[in-house]
């Protein structure tokens, strides 16, 4: 697992070959990273938000009440697991319109791999500060999108055509989950738990 995630970093369109190459079996035995990649921005953002704080213009630093931060931050790595999920079973589902062969594991994988980045700078939630996590957020997901579009081709096995099209429409769908993410977060604190700051 870990072999993979350094490869899409260092070397993205020869790890997604040897992605593409893995058997039924062997892609079924790539599922725990997520579980487990899931992990590190979840624990940052705990630690960093009830340990460390933040500051607005100086001033003392911000935090969350742990109790606070622990039900926030099980709804936020269910929400990353799930998304991974459901983007994963719908690159499986639309596989067929552009003349791949899939199965539902196999687009689980490709979401989790393509979220690689995503969740790596998720660790700077360790040190919450707002400029350099904004700048780390955006790099990760333009370096996430990019690691969809060189992958979809070599793993789906369709035309650079296609893989460019099916990509799109990845996209699309995954910037739709983004916007229901923040619409339901943003009901989530109003309704069920908003954070507590001390």
């Amino acid at each position: 697992m870990l072999i993979h995630m350094f490869g899409l970093l260092v070397q993205p369109r020869r790890q997604w070959q040897l992605i593409g190459n893995l058997s039924e079996k062997n892609l079924r035995r790539q599922v725990p990273y997520v579980i487990v990649l899931a992990l590190l921005p979840a624990l940052a953002w705990y630690f960093g938000t009830t340990k460390v704080g933040w500051s607005i213009g100086g001033g003392d630093p911000v935090r969350i009440t742990s109790d606070s931060a622990l039900s926030l931050v099980a709804v936020f790595y269910c929400t990353m697991v799930l998304a991974v999920v459901a983007i994963g079973y719908l690159i499986h589902w639309m596989a067929k319109t552009y003349g791949a062969r899939s199965y539902p594991m196999k687009g689980m994988v490709i979401a989790g791999f393509t979220a690689t980045p995503i969740f790596i700078a998720g660790a700077a939630g360790f040190y919450p500060l707002l400029w350099l996590d904004i700048l780390l957020a955006t790099l990760a997901v333009a370096y996430a999108v990019y690691l969809l579009y060189v992958g979809i081709p070599i793993v789906m096995g369709v035309s650079e055509e296609r893989g460019f099209l099916f990509a799109s429409a990845i996209v699309t769908v995954s910037m739709v989950a983004a916007v229901m993410v923040m619409v339901g977060t943003v009901l989530f604190w109003s309704y069920v738990a908003a954070p507590v700051f001390h």
